[in-house]
């Protein structure tokens, strides 16, 4: 499992896919029905409906059979003549769920511009809260609004939607829509939406039965373009009896060109149900019993073929033969629409919903069983020929639950492979519970499922099953019930965990595939890396790489591998190694969008090291929203803690700090101490820096509980909580002047850092000891950890590291600098490292002025400022020099930004280090 960046559903599945993502949806779903004439013009409309063009939504809604789809077909046309982007979805009853819903509505608009979609379908599925639902959506939007061409977005039979979550998405769709974004809900009832709010905005258009009615005129032309001719006043009179109502006036026809010349009987026909009634008794009755068994047959179906109907009509063989009667029924207008072509260029039809409903209440009057045997027949054929969703419907639906499991358990390893997440989870939800209660298989797969959208009730109740059955399950199932602990040990950041399962995740079973060793690598890969094992964590994720070149398998290893030199302080490998993943996952698109995540990640964090911070900050921000949501906790750690850095540098101190709450509210909402200690630790540190020496020392106070809970850890995440803190310790420490007390701490910390191989921050600390030796008034001793720090960073190509260990280490470099005695090639990288504080870090002084001009400026101060600096210098508080001086908290403020500004410094440790390099510090 990687320890970055990849969703959970990434971690264990790396295997082949393609380079845009496979969406669960019926190509013939995304392009309006095809009918077998072209559409008849009705310019009125079209005008009124040209002119809400640019509002946020436009709804058309009537009863069935009203020409709501032609008319929005016909619509679509003229807008893509106007140069809209326009993206279209066919609703139907399965798609009323949150997953089914957002994957249709990804695959609609991933039709007008793929890279709309790239962040909203890694976020897809992870999470089912109202919260994740909210963000999904806003990160949609987000993309919609970053184009500047209009898109019109049109959903078609929305009446099927009633699900609250998918509601809510759409409300929320509306509401934060761009001005470039305009929604057109089709629907037989009032969409499920409240647009009250749109309307009184006067952003609302609505077209009602009344708008889409024939008129007169249009009812003859209807009529004659159907018939061929047609009597003015016989037009008229099907006008009256239809009232407009495009349904009924197409039956007539049919019912005309039936009689050939015939007479119509004169009843009205304005609603489904006189519909119904009189294709019964008026137009059924004169089809030949071969073609009504074929139309009743295909009412099982929501779509078909000539070779599908063949088999459900029991003559596989006459394919050719049924396919030249859909076609011949489809151009007699009978209520049967082409709907497109599959990829071997096989017609697909479908059946008007009045004629269906019609047609499915003479299929309920077959003889018991027939209906079964068919569905039986229909996912027997979709399953030859790959139709995974329709097969499982129609299994479930032909009473054979257990057949569709097998078909589901049998695409489960596949679907996981190449991470197509969400149309496994379709499949699932369409197995009776018992069934997937009764297998391993089914329960790992829903285990996965629930560990991909954060559901930890769930995903306990499935290990507590999948662990009952243990007493039967032979190795290779024990293995992968280990391995899916492993990936729940990661995603709670628990590294003591994941070494109790090393025992067992070292014996690989016989037979194990390269799904299995792929996660054993992902997982066995973040121990080692917490244990500073980087060569043998490059073993691992060598040995679990995919053997037949996977796309996104080998993408990961190569993204674990740049984090092992990341982490082992290897900054300048790491970068090449992640650059050239990340632009690799970008090119692959949307497939591998969780893999560039955690390439961004970690890349982020490796520019920020190698002082690049403009980058870094430009890198992180576009992509640390999704991050967040699909991210393990050590990669949402590495990427929150670079930007706020990167902010902080940038002068951008409220985002810095805004990044730190972000983090400690994720740490604390997920119960990951870590990620808590790493906000508190740099919270400390930052609070110092601008002088709130209370307000650091109570997150410091925080943060030392926090460590006391991991009391005795080394070497792992929990014993990263107790670096945190001792780190924090260690700023206050010295900014009270306690040198004895910081090098106390810092010498096991640096030992242990050593040892663990974490070479970034063993130069970080060895640079904190040369400013405690210094600050001891030892030269010697200061600048040898000075040196070593210096090594170590010019060994791994180390900037940030060492610049950020305190404001005063530019000024130790630049006199270092100077130093003859020293090593050219350190003295040069020394040189660089203070040249490159210079222009980045608004908090590290440049090479202090001479002792005349530091005392020029020091005469500068009033009487009562100098009272304060003197107290500063004590490392007093600013709550204690109020005390003192019995004035108020913000009089000593204001006194300080006074003094800060004089001594042309941005904070206390400056103005302490002015006043020492001046010689003029106070006696306690």
């Amino acid at each position: 499992m990687p320890p970055a960046g990849a969703a959970p559903a990434e971690l264990a599945s790396q295997s082949a896919a393609p380079a845009t993502p496979a969406f669960p949806v019926t190509p013939t779903k995304l392009v309006p029905p095809r009918g077998s004439r072209p559409l008849m013009p009705r310019d009125t409309l079209l005008a009124r409906l040209a002119e809400a063009r640019r509002q946020r939504c436009v709804v058309v809604q009537g009863p069935a059979g009203c020409a709501k789809t032609s008319t929005l077909a016909a619509w679509r046309q003229a807008l893509l003549t106007l140069d809209f982007d326009v993206a279209w979805l066919s609703l139907a009853p399965e798609d009323n769920s949150l997953a089914a819903f957002f994957n249709g509505l990804v695959a609609s608009l991933a039709t007008v511009d793929p890279t709309i979609v790239r962040d909203a379908w890694v976020l897809m599925g992870r999470d089912g809260h109202q919260s994740a639902v909210e963000h999904w959506v806003i990160t949609l939007v987000r993309a919609i609004g970053a184009r500047r061409r209009e898109l019109v977005l049109m959903l078609d039979d929305v009446h099927h939607l009633d699900d609250p979550g998918v509601v809510l998405a759409l409300r929320w769709l509306l509401d934060y829509a761009p001005p470039q974004l305009h929604v057109v809900l089709a629907s037989r009832t009032a969409p499920p939406v409240s647009l009250a709010r749109l309307r009184t905005q006067g952003l609302l258009s609505t077209f009602g039965l009344p708008d889409l009615r024939f008129s007169a005129q249009e009812s003859a032309r209807f009529l004659q373009e159907q018939l061929g001719h047609v009597d003015a006043r016989d037009a008229g009179r099907l006008h009256e009896l239809t009232d407009g109502w495009a349904a009924g006036l197409q039956l007539f026809a049919i019912d005309l060109k039936g009689k050939r010349g015939g007479s119509y009987n004169p009843v009205q026909v304005r609603d489904a149900q006189t519909f119904a009634s009189y294709f019964e008794r008026e137009v059924l009755v004169r089809l030949t019993p071969n073609d009504l068994d074929l139309l009743t047959r295909m009412a099982l179906c929501h779509r078909f073929c000539g070779a599908l109907c063949a088999t459900l009509l029991g003559r596989p063989n006459a394919a050719a033969e049924i396919t030249a009667r859909l076609a011949h029924l489809a151009r007699d207008d009978l209520f049967i629409a082409q709907i497109g072509n599959d990829s071997h260029g096989e017609a697909w039809y479908r059946l008007h919903p009045l004629l269906r409903e019609v047609l499915l209440g003479r299929l309920g009057g077959l003889p018991p069983g027939t209906q079964a045997a068919m569905h039986a027949a229909a996912w027997q054929w979709f399953n030859a020929h790959g139709d995974a969703d329709e097969a499982v419907r129609h299994a479930v639906l032909a009473g054979d639950s257990a057949a569709a499991a097998d078909m589901v358990h049998g695409r489960a390893h596949g679907l996981l492979e190449r991470g197509e997440l969400s149309q496994l989870a379709a499949l699932v939800r369409q197995l009776p519970a018992e069934q997937i209660r009764a297998r391993f298989g089914l329960l790992l797969v829903q285990a996965h499922l629930q560990m991909y959208a954060g559901d930890a009730e769930g995903l306990h109740d499935s290990l507590q099953r999948m662990q009952a059955q243990a007493g039967r399950l032979g190795p290779r199932e024990h293995y992968a019930l280990a391995i899916l602990r492993g990936s729940m040990a990661l995603l709670r950041d628990d590294s003591d965990a994941v070494a109790n399962l090393l025992p067992t995740l070292q014996r690989v079973p016989a037979g194990a595939d390269g799904f299995t060793l792929t996660g054993r690598g992902n997982i066995l890969s973040w121990i080692h890396i917490y244990r500073g094992e980087y060569d043998q964590a490059r073993r691992v994720i060598e040995d679990g790489a995919p053997c037949d070149g996977a796309p996104r398998g080998t993408l990961l290893g190569r993204c674990m591998g740049g984090m092992t030199h990341a982490v082992e302080g290897q900054v300048l490998v790491a970068e090449r190694v992640l650059h050239d993943v990340l632009a690799d996952a970008e090119q692959r698109g949307a497939a591998c969008a969780g893999v560039a995540c955690m390439a961004a990640a970690l890349l982020g964090e490796t520019l920020y090291e190698l002082n690049d911070v403009e980058a870094a900050a430009s890198l992180l921000d576009a992509r640390i929203d999704v991050l967040v949501r699909i991210s393990i906790p050590d990669t949402v750690l590495r990427a929150l803690l670079a930007l706020s850095c990167a902010r902080w540098h940038a002068g951008d101190h409220a985002g810095a700090l805004a990044s730190l709450d972000r983090l400690e509210r994720y740490g604390q909402r997920h119960r990951v101490d870590r990620l808590v200690a790493g906000a508190l630790s740099l919270r400390s540190r930052r609070l110092l820096e601008d002088g709130h020496v209370d307000t650091a020392d109570d997150a410091l106070l925080r943060l030392e509980a926090l460590a006391a809970r991991h009391a005795g850890a080394v070497r792992s995440t929990a014993w990263e909580v107790r670096v945190h803190a001792d780190l924090a310790r260690i700023g206050m420490c010295l900014h009270h002047n306690d040198f004895d007390g910081a090098l106390a701490r810092l010498e096991p910390l640096a030992a242990l850092s050593e040892a663990g191989g974490r070479w970034s921050r063993v130069a970080t600390l060895r640079m904190l000891m040369a400013l405690a030796h210094q600050g001891r008034r030892d030269a010697a001793a200061a600048r040898r950890q000075l040196v070593d720090a210096l090594r170590i960073g010019h060994r791994h190509g180390l900037v940030r590291s060492l610049l950020d260990a305190s404001p005063r280490v530019p000024a130790m470099l630049a006199a270092l600098a100077g130093d003859d005695s020293l090593d050219p090639v350190l003295a040069f990288y020394a040189q660089r490292l203070a040249d490159a504080a210079g222009p980045v870090a608004c908090t590290s002084p440049a090479v202090s002025p001479a002792p005349a001009a530091q005392l020029a400026r020091l005469a500068t101060l009033s009487e009562r400022e100098q009272e304060v600096l003197g107290l500063l210098a004590q490392a007093m508080p600013n709550k204690k020099i109020a005390r003192i001086l019995n004035v108020s908290l913000d009089t000593v403020k204001w006194h300080l930004r006074n003094v800060y500004a004089k001594l042309e410094v941005t904070g206390r440790d400056e103005a302490v280090a002015r006043l020492r390099d001046a010689g003029a510090l106070p006696t306690p």
